[in-house]
């Protein structure tokens, strides 16, 4: 069978996550067709960030239901990981501070060498898989807006040297190395201007009208979005820590 290309649709109901300490979220549904740009929207610590590992599959729902694509949440978690990404998430696709800009990028070119191709593409020459790979870092590069050129050192420059907006352009870069028909990017305010979150949003617009489904976390969604908000998400006296709640799922999941 072969891959699978093109944004993934997006249609859940009533999801809900609850752990040890309470509710994350409960009683959310969202309706986008493929290629379409989702803000989940709410306050920090509102079940936003776990809302978006539930839709890509990094976090196994308690109540309701979604499909993704062809697959079905929560029976088929595994399969959404296999074509979803995601980008600027702490605690699961942190950047190594002391690594370059272009060691993180030949280091994910290697995994997906390894680890991303179908048997198929094992089977091919060493040579034509590295050509792949290579054009894949290119092709995610360009798609991120990533000027490597730009960057102090070039490519030779540290994660830990580059501009806020620098390093989450680096993390949806590598996460598009995989391909992926859905993308979930975290908090896009973090302690970005505004003129920087415009940036990202036109980033993420982009990749949309590209064809990839994006799913972005932040406080306050732009217009011609698909709004999910997690403002009213939780029962009072359930809510709790959205920081614990995600370790708690995913250590239940056993991976990110």
């Amino acid at each position: 069978m072969g891959e699978q290309t093109g944004g993934a649709r997006v249609a859940a109901e009533g999801l809900g996550i609850k752990g040890p300490r309470g509710w994350a979220f409960r009683g959310m549904s969202v309706d986008a067709e493929p290629g379409a740009l989702i803000a989940v929207e709410g306050p920090s610590g509102s079940g936003r960030t776990c809302l978006l590992l539930a839709l890509t599959g990094r976090m196994k729902i308690t109540e309701g239901t979604a499909a993704v694509g062809d697959t079905r949440l929560p029976k088929q978690v595994s399969a959404v990981r296999r074509f979803s990404a995601l980008a600027h998430v702490p605690g699961v696709t942190d950047l190594d501070p002391a690594l370059t800009v272009g060691e993180h990028l030949r280091e994910r070119a290697l995994l997906q060498r390894r680890f991303g191709d179908s048997l198929r593409g094992l089977l091919r020459p060493r040579g034509e898989r590295a050509a792949e790979a290579g054009l894949r870092v290119d092709t995610a590069v360009a798609a991120a807006g990533l000027d490597l050129e730009a960057l102090p050192k070039g490519p030779r420059t540290a994660v830990r040297d580059l501009e806020r907006l620098e390093a989450l352009r680096l993390s949806v870069a590598l996460a598009l190395v995989a391909r992926p028909r859905l993308l979930g990017v975290d908090d896009i305010d973090l302690k970005l201007s505004d003129g920087e979150r415009d940036e990202v949003w036109a980033l993420l617009r982009s990749l949309a009208d590209a064809g990839t489904t994006v799913v972005a976390v932040c406080s306050e969604a732009p217009e011609g979005a698909v709004k999910v908000s997690t403002r009213q998400s939780t029962h009072e006296g359930t809510h709790q820590s959205e920081d614990k709640e995600k370790a708690d799922a995913l250590a239940e999941t056993g991976r990110a």
